[in-house]
């Protein structure tokens, strides 16, 4: 096989709650996962003969992706080069779509697909085991994404439950232009007492009762405090959306993209077109079963 072509699913936390802090200074969570139809496309080609190991082109040409020796899709490559015992040489193409700084798991879901991509290009045969256990040393999101769908996802991330699907329903979702650092805003927590409101219970609850009306009302994330003293719109916007007929709205990781649950698409799209979220709108969107699909 010379290329293998892959949808990468972005991904918004029902609930996030944090539930402690490891010796290694890692935070504990327990949080909802839910894939969405937003995605990543991505290509994979053997460079063989090319003088190449590893080369990413992007588009757009300037998506934020990190460091160039630091971004999940090279980290990714790394590990299974390690793995293999061997160099892989691959050209990879990225198709950026999912907007970075979000909380929408951009970059895990890259680094995913990216082990999934290499596996295959290369035949290596990597079991859904062994590629998880890679996913958890790419980074805390890359075990979800690589599996997608709805789980519960508790020590670090790495620890995932299969929840069965939400009732159907629309995602509306807008993101300041400002983004926020996921460690600036876990070295903010550590410092600050923040009220733990459990929202991960009733979420499971609803979704398995399969009540849209009760997981709209029960979505909710520990960190939204905080990134929302950093960047006001977070508030702002899920004001809007709610005032805008979302029934339920929360922050998606640690920020800074919002959402709004609606059971109308029409309602949806509506929404991120009002006065309050111009500008600020990502998309609607549909929750999704795959973390990496084929093209």
């Amino acid at each position: 096989m010379k290329r293998i072509r892959l949808r990468a699913h972005a991904k918004v936390n029902y609930s996030l709650e944090v539930t402690g802090v490891r010796d290694d200074g890692y935070h504990t969570l327990r949080t909802v996962f839910q894939s969405i139809s937003l995605a990543d496309e991505l290509s994979f080609e053997r460079a063989e003969g090319r003088g190449e190991g590893f080369a990413l082109e992007v588009e757009p040409p300037k998506a934020p992706l990190g460091p160039p020796g630091e971004n999940t899709v090279r980290r990714a490559w790394e590990l299974v080069c390690e793995r293999a015992g061997r160099t892989l040489p691959v050209r990879v193409s990225l198709l950026k779509r999912v907007p970075a700084g979000a909380g929408l798991g951009g970059g895990s879901a890259d680094g995913a697909a990216t082990l999934v991509g290499l596996s295959e290009l290369y035949g290596l045969g990597l079991s859904e085991e062994e590629l998880l256990g890679i996913a958890a040393r790419v980074g805390a999101d890359v075990p979800f994404c690589l599996l997608g769908g709805t789980r519960l996802g508790e020590g670090v991330g790495e620890r995932l439950t299969p929840l069965p699907p939400p009732p159907e329903h629309y995602i509306a979702v807008a993101k300041p232009e400002a983004s926020a650092s996921t460690a600036e805003i876990f070295r903010i927590y550590d410092r600050r007492s923040v009220e733990r409101k459990g929202n991960s219970r009733p979420v499971m609850a609803a979704i398995r009762a399969g009540s849209l009306t009760r997981l709209a009302s029960s979505v909710g994330n520990d960190l939204a405090p905080l990134t929302a003293a950093l960047v006001p719109e977070v508030l702002d916007y899920e004001r809007a959306l709610l005032e805008a007929g979302a029934l339920g709205t929360a922050m998606t990781g640690s920020g800074t993209a919002v959402y709004g649950i609606f059971a109308d698409e029409r309602r949806a799209r509506a929404a991120l077109l009002g006065e309050k979220l111009a500008g600020a709108a990502v998309g609607v969107f549909r929750p999704a079963r795959s973390g990496v699909e084929p093209l």
